[in-house]
């Protein structure tokens, strides 16, 4: 990053911390036989954090294994009196256990979402040594894995596995009483921010909370609060200026990413400062009114682009800290003013670039692909901690528990899988009542905000007659079958919801060469450009449709219908794109 790199934690942030990316030690345990740190056969090292499946781990072990384990030896930490020594883990995939000097300290399940260790209890004078061990079934389709591929060859719109270490780990020190957790809520109805904190640390009367909200360096406000129960929950007034050309200078947009700075000091009962941490949040509100999408009380037209999330050499894993920043600012200079991230919790620190340079984000759970009790609590619960890290990001504006029916195969015949599906979409909105929620995104809708809908039609005639016009509706929700499968299901019709064409286009470029495809091809770049441009200015002007979200960024392995190649190079020059995605001449 230009300057200091991004907190691996950027809404709960501390100026001390340690990254542990870098060389460890590593062992492949093909049939997860070995059952702790001391009879590991470390016979190699790797990059972390880049799973051991990509080059640039350095290892780059192709075919199934069922887990592998970690090693890194540290020197002794310089603790404070009375600190407590956090270790973090971004994401581990599929399930972790951790050992600090030999001593369990964490065990994790779900390979998209953050964990911690306190390890504060295990130190030992000199040197430290951390263990991980990380199993990944790789046929195991009742786990939520996403795009990861179950055949030994990445075939058809599935990846490479990812397995183990793929997020940044990292150290911190952290006082013995903390702020654990800070959560933004924002509402223009009061002209305010809700927060909720939480504090860690043994039981204690008289601490209070000074939380101070600035934007570029002017105080909104400046308050303290009392803490009960180990916790504070608020809501933040500032003086509302009124007129819509102030009020407008506050309010996060794509055009306008205004961002409220926030530092929070926890204080003890006579006043001295216990803990502090930065964190920001934004004004905003996102919602649908009748057939339309609404930011910030106006009609927002969303112009998305598919984002898979995967670079050539590094998996999932950005191939340095630039890259994520990047990946924002490209989908920006091509238009767009929003991202699908598809089937994958993207790491925190491409949502703080989202929220500072302005891009809005649907946030997607990578699906499991059977439908088991086993699967649904697996998911489910992973499902609640991807919300409960991300929920504070202004630049997340819906979230997609489903995709396509991916998990719930049989939804128009079996019940209990429209039920969970239900149960979701309901769940999602207990715990984030503020933001839509796409129950399953592509067809089959049996409880959603917005109907999306998957259509990689190539024939732009019947592509237009399809969504031209609201009167058409009647026929697309009772015969038309884009994805050969019916919008919404029976008992469940559309009730006026905004309708989106959330996947279309996919075209490929060139001659075919390899295993590489996409949903239709044109063989120059002049030849995908005026079929680009064509196709946009359909889907532009619909009268029926709320949005888009055009297939997709950057090509992703074998599938090579990306805006860009998958090192991010553009197909066609960003401003011509820009320009048809914008409805520009």
């Amino acid at each position: 990053m230009n300057g200091a790199p991004v907190h691996p934690r950027p809404q709960l942030t501390r100026p001390v911390w340690w990254s542990l990316d870098g060389r460890w030690d590593f062992a492949l345990d093909p049939d997860g036989a070995w059952t702790g740190p001391d009879r590991v056969s470390w016979d190699r090292t790797i990059l972390v954090p880049f799973a051991p499946e990509t080059r640039a781990s350095g290892v780059g072990i192709e075919g199934f294994f069922t887990a592998c384990w970690y090693r890194r030896t540290l020197p002794p930490p310089p603790l404070g009196p009375d600190q407590r020594l956090l270790l973090h883990f971004g994401a581990v995939d599929y399930r972790a256990q951790v050992w600090f000097n030999g001593v369990p300290v964490a065990s994790h399940e779900g390979g998209y979402t953050p964990f911690t260790a306190d390890v504060t209890d295990a130190l030992r004078e000199g040197e430290q040594v951390v263990v991980v061990r990380a199993e990944d079934d790789p046929l195991d389709l009742a786990k939520p894995r996403g795009k990861q591929d179950w055949q030994p060859e990445a075939h058809s719109i599935w990846y490479p596995r990812t397995s183990g270490i793929w997020q940044t780990v990292w150290m911190e020190p952290v006082p013995r009483w903390r702020l654990a957790a800070v959560r933004w809520t924002p509402s223009l109805e009061y002209w305010g921010i809700g927060m909720h904190a939480t504090v860690a640390g043994p039981s204690r009367e008289g601490m209070r909370l000074r939380v101070r909200l600035s934007v570029d360096g002017d105080v909104l406000s400046d308050d303290t609060y009392s803490v009960t129960g180990g916790e504070v929950n608020r809501r933040i007034a500032p003086s509302d200026p009124g007129v819509d050309d102030y009020r407008n200078d506050l309010l996060w947009s794509p055009s306008n990413p205004t961002l409220i700075d926030a530092s929070l000091e926890l204080m003890g009962p006579g006043g001295e400062v216990l803990d502090q941490v930065g964190s920001y949040t934004a004004l905003r509100a996102v919602g649908v009114q009748g057939d339309r999408f609404l930011l910030n009380g106006r009609v927002q037209s969303l112009r998305f682009v598919l984002d898979q999330g995967y670079w050539p050499d590094t998996g999932m894993t950005p191939p340095d800290g630039d890259a994520l920043r990047r990946d924002v600012e490209l989908a920006k200079a091509m238009g767009f003013n929003g991202v699908r991230k598809h089937q994958k919790i993207e790491d925190p620190r491409y949502l703080y670039w989202a929220d500072r340079l302005g891009l809005m984000v649907w946030e997607e759970m990578p699906s499991a692909y059977r439908f088991t009790p086993d699967s649904v609590e697996r998911l489910s619960r992973q499902w609640t901690e991807a919300l409960r890290r991300d929920r504070s990001h202004p630049c997340i504006v819906a979230w997609v528990p489903f995709n396509e029916s991916w998990g719930v195969p049989d939804l128009p015949a079996i019940a209990a899988q429209r039920h969970y599906v239900q149960a979701l979409y309901h769940l999602t909105h207990t715990l984030d009542p503020d933001r839509p929620v796409v129950g399953n995104d592509g067809w089959e809708s049996t409880a959603t905000d917005v109907i999306g809908i998957h259509d990689y039609d190539d024939d732009l005639d019947r592509l237009a007659r399809r969504y031209e016009r609201p009167d058409v509706l009647p026929q697309l929700f009772r015969h038309g079958r884009p994805g050969g499968r019916l919008l919404t299901i029976e008992g469940h019709p559309h009730a006026g919801q905004p309708i989106m064409l959330t996947e279309f286009g996919g075209i490929a470029v060139g001659e075919a060469c390899g295993e590489d495809w996409g949903y239709s091809r044109c063989l120059s770049a002049d030849e995908f450009g005026e079929r680009y441009r064509e196709l946009l200015a359909i889907v532009r002007g619909s009268e029926l449709l709320a949005g888009f979200c055009y297939t997709q960024f950057a090509d992703t392995y074998q599938e090579a219908n990306g805006l860009l190649y998958a090192d991010r190079r553009p197909k066609l020059p960003l401003e011509e794109i820009a320009r048809a995605t914008r409805g520009e001449r």
